[in-house]
């Protein structure tokens, strides 16, 4: 049976670079309403219009059932929760996960933001942390994509750097990382092979050589990693009912190295910390 290969051309490379920026302003645009107050549909409408006055359309709405532009996950729900009228409140750890398609090609990222709560900064500081640990550890699997032979490697880098926290320094908790919920290819379409898992596997899975493109993102809780779907058929939750975090970017790898497609910079600030510095694609 033919199947097409997971490896792009430099054109088509090249063809992912605006979906990218698009997804990453989308992201940018959200950034200044989180905060309490606001309700998650209202984050949505803003990631909408920019995405729209791009000329790029949400990806998110190309999938069956879903009519969203945004996945916004709030506390104990992790990815996948579905805006609406839930209205934010103050010290709440917000998860906003978005992507864009523009002339056929897609852009897929998410970020985790932490509403401001003077009146609790413990709680913000123990939320503040485990988003820091887990986009953390998704630039240590990006940092790894530069220099490793298979994906496997990306995994265990992601695992070894959360492993490396240690328990929380705020709360003593553990860090659990999502098993059922992973990263992937990205391309012609949001989701591609291969599948790209946020821990150490045996298998070493696919090689790693220009023409790659994935979308790598750690799902990580204060506490265990098993969960349930809601109601809604959609939202992923902590049984436990601990915190939840999902940080994500879509990454190229080319022949003179690594670029992040959507981080205006390219990924240089959260790569630098690992020495390692991005090229634009040729």
């Amino acid at each position: 049976m033919f199947r097409k290969s997971i490896y792009k051309t430099p054109a088509q490379l090249r063809s992912m670079v605006e979906p990218g920026l698009i997804t990453a302003a989308a992201l940018e645009a959200v950034r200044p309403l989180v905060r309490a107050g606001v309700s998650t549909a209202e984050l949505d409408a803003v990631a909408d219009r920019l995405i729209a006055d791009r000329g790029a359309e949400s990806n998110f709405k190309l999938v069956r059932g879903y009519r969203h532009t945004t996945c916004i996950s709030v506390n104990e729900q992790v990815v996948h929760g579905i805006p609406g009228e839930l209205v934010l409140q103050p010290g709440d750890i917000v998860s906003v996960d978005c992507g864009a398609q523009y002339q056929g090609w897609n852009g897929d990222s998410a970020v985790t933001f932490v509403v401001p709560d003077p009146g609790r900064p413990e709680l913000v500081e123990r939320r503040e942390e485990l988003s820091r640990v887990t986009e953390g550890s998704m630039w240590a699997g990006i940092a790894a994509m530069a220099s490793a032979s298979h994906i496997g490697e990306i995994g265990a880098a992601i695992q070894e750097y959360i492993e490396a926290q240690g328990p929380s320094a705020v709360s003593g908790e553990t860090y659990g990382i999502l098993r059922e919920y992973v990263g992937h290819g990205i391309g012609r379409k949001m989701h591609e092979s291969p599948s790209v898992f946020n821990y150490r596997t045996p298998d070493a899975g696919a090689e790693i050589r220009p023409g790659l493109v994935l979308a790598i993102e750690p799902m990580v809780t204060a506490g265990g990693e098993e969960t349930f779907v809601e109601d809604d058929d959609w939202t992923v939750s902590t049984i436990d009912g601990s915190d939840g975090s999902h940080w994500e970017h879509s990454v190229a790898r080319h022949e003179s190295g690594i670029w992040v497609l959507t981080a205006p910079d390219g990924g240089a600030a959260g790569l630098a910390p690992f020495g390692v510095t991005p090229v634009p694609i040729p």
